[in-house]
């Protein structure tokens, strides 16, 4: 697979400023300790092969347990996750997918009953993020791996 588009150098100033929207969640405290689970798993329900490889290693330079990675695809049936974390994939499952009618009221409650305002508003932003770089991802074939360097993903020991 080659890329189609570098959509860095195709719209330099809207991935600038949108790649500075993603950073900017991801210093918040909350975001900081479960953002690597809202990415990889939206990355993994929107089949950007690019993106879960990155979000993997990224998780794995920040401390993430191995077996833990292994899971996020069966969060559901794993014990390896807190409450707040089930609700933290819940949610990111919730809005990766929409279902015809939107979040069901019940989704929003469990999550909610875990988080609190800003920490939902906060992660619904992140989950928006993610969606449009997997989006990006899956449209212009970005190839996994091919940005490891730049981003200091080499320093992950999973290359």
């Amino acid at each position: 697979m080659s890329q189609r588009l570098d959509y860095f150098k195709s719209s330099p100033e809207a991935a600038r400023n949108y790649l500075e929207f993603s950073n900017l969640l991801h210093k918040k405290p909350f975001l900081a300790e479960v953002g690597h689970l809202v990415t990889l798993r939206a990355s993994q329900m929107n089949g950007c092969a690019f993106c879960v490889d990155m979000h993997v290693k990224e998780a794995k330079i920040h401390g993430e347990r191995e077996l833990r990675l292994h899971h996020v695809l069966v969060w559901r049936e794993s014990t390896l996750f807190t409450a707040r974390e089930r609700a933290v994939l819940e949610w990111t499952e919730a809005l990766t997918h929409l279902a015809p009618h939107g979040v069901p009221d019940d989704v929003f409650q469990r999550v909610r009953g875990q988080l609190s305002e800003e920490e939902l508003a906060d992660l619904s932003f992140l989950v928006i993020a993610i969606n449009g770089w997997n989006r990006l991802g899956v449209a212009f074939q970005a190839v996994p791996g091919s940005a490891d360097k730049l981003y200091g993903l080499d320093q992950s020991g999973l290359i």
